[in-house]
């Protein structure tokens, strides 16, 4: 063998031990999104990119429609081995701090997903929110965003004005205190109580999902209003892996991870900006009436949230650390004064 070939031998050899990923590992993970939803087939891209980027070292195996625990005890079912990863989010985790709220639904703040995950990626927000999670030894690896969510009414909802007395459904925490500032009558209540509530007038509308998503539920079939676009609310779901977890995986698996994470971020939003699109001009051809709030009404709306935001900033230094985080870039967005 000649000098030239063994140089291009050790070169190879060099190069495929510095590529050679660690052992196989299989990750378990759990989602509440069930495989037929569009975030659960995105899901299931999620789990094929991995497996071609690392050649088959590391499998996934996903515990969709909350399978093994349910939704609000995935993160602590990860924090204590049972699952390694959540693949829900942080809202479900403002009992164990309530900062969980301002990396899971800010509410009243940006516009866009795009907006949202600028702040993660390029604002300070993924330092930020990085120590809150490993705090409980876990790792943020990133978020998935879907969009603003639709207010869903059987009476019009043109402004805030329309708010007052508005009975509707809510999830529980931040949002309430906003909608009660503003003269609505939020009513907590499970997701799955939402329809007969509807169909028996116990409220006049609902907070459940983005447009798109509202339709496939089959809400437009009992009420025939709602905002558009939307405004109040948008959920940032996450993987979160069990931090002594991630800490065992090598540089170049935890990369690839990240990587196909960013990968299905940009396509859920992608997804459901245009499915939000679709249903609205369906929903106007079949009668639904949609609002999009003015300008004016929004910054009331925006106001209220930001008054909600200081008492929940007051709770800890935690959270106090990301609302005013969330301030300073929303200021540098043009969106609050």
């Amino acid at each position: 063998m000649n000098l030239k070939s063994f140089t291009m031998l050790a070169g190879a050899a060099t190069l495929m031990a510095t590529t050679a990923l660690a052992d196989p590992v299989t990750l378990r993970i759990q989602t509440h999104y069930a495989t037929e939803h569009p975030t659960g087939q995105r899901l299931a891209e999620f789990i094929d990119d991995v497996s071609v980027m690392s050649g088959g070292d590391i499998t996934i195996e996903m515990f969709y429609s909350s399978s093994v625990v349910a939704t609000v005890e995935t993160f602590d079912a990860a924090i204590n081995g049972i699952v390694d990863c959540d693949a829900t989010g942080g809202a479900y985790q403002t009992g164990k701090n309530p900062a969980f709220q301002f990396v899971g639904d800010i509410m009243g703040g940006y516009d866009t997903a795009w907006q949202q995950y600028s702040w993660l990626y390029h604002g300070g927000g993924y330092d930020a929110a990085q120590e809150l999670y490993n705090e409980q030894n876990m790792q943020l690896i990133g978020w998935a965003i879907y969009g603003q969510e639709s207010l869903s009414s059987s009476k019009p909802i043109a402004g805030f004005e329309d708010l007052k007395g508005w009975k509707f459904r809510s999830p529980p925490g931040l949002e309430t205190e906003i909608f009660e500032e503003l003269g609505a009558s939020p009513i907590v209540m499970d997701f799955t109580e939402i329809f007969t509530a509807l169909e028996t007038g116990i409220i006049d509308g609902a907070d459940a999902s983005g447009l798109a998503n509202n339709v496939g539920l089959g809400i437009y079939d009992i009420v025939k209003h709602a905002t558009y676009p939307g405004f109040h609310s948008m959920p940032s779901d996450h993987l979160a892996c069990n931090l002594d977890v991630w800490n065992g995986l090598s540089e170049q698996q935890r990369r690839i991870i990240d990587t196909a994470w960013q990968k299905l971020a940009f396509q859920i939003a992608l997804f459901n900006e245009k499915a939000n699109t679709e249903a609205a001009a369906e929903l106007q051809a079949q009668g639904v009436t949609l609002y999009d709030w003015s300008p004016e009404d929004r910054a009331t709306f925006r106001k209220a949230a930001q008054a909600a935001w200081e008492g929940w900033a007051d709770k800890n230094e935690e959270t106090r650390a990301l609302v005013e985080s969330h301030k300073a870039y929303l200021t540098q967005l043009g969106l609050i004064d």
